[in-house]
């Protein structure tokens, strides 16, 4: 999974939020940001590439949406990470010491 850069990471936030795809012009109106329609085009074009947006081209102007939800990109991140850990035992035993007693108890009622 390739990692995403701040912009790329603000598309990907609105489009996660919208729950509709959206065009280049929407997303940049929405950013808030003085950038011109041709960036955010570029920024799509690379989650395009990258599989993390979908460029729906059956009607102008191209829409885009997300091509997983935040918490499958998230579960797909940390199945990453774990991979790469050469003791997963230990980094998962390490995560769960750090979780909240609210979070903990969330994950002995998924896990029940």
């Amino acid at each position: 999974m390739a990692s995403l850069g701040d912009l790329e990471r603000s598309v990907m936030t609105l489009l996660w939020d919208s729950g509709q795809p959206l065009s280049a012009n929407e997303v940049c109106e929405q950013l808030d940001d003085d950038l011109a329609v041709t960036t955010v085009l570029t920024v799509l074009a690379r989650l395009e590439k990258k599989g993390m947006v979908q460029r729906e081209r059956s009607s102008r102007p191209h829409r885009y949406a997300a091509m997983a939800t935040r918490e499958e990109h998230t579960v797909e991140m940390l199945n990453e990470v774990l991979g790469t850990a050469p003791d997963r035992e230990a980094v998962l035993a390490r995560f769960i010491g750090g979780v909240s007693d609210s979070e903990a108890a969330s994950l002995r009622r998924i896990l029940g």
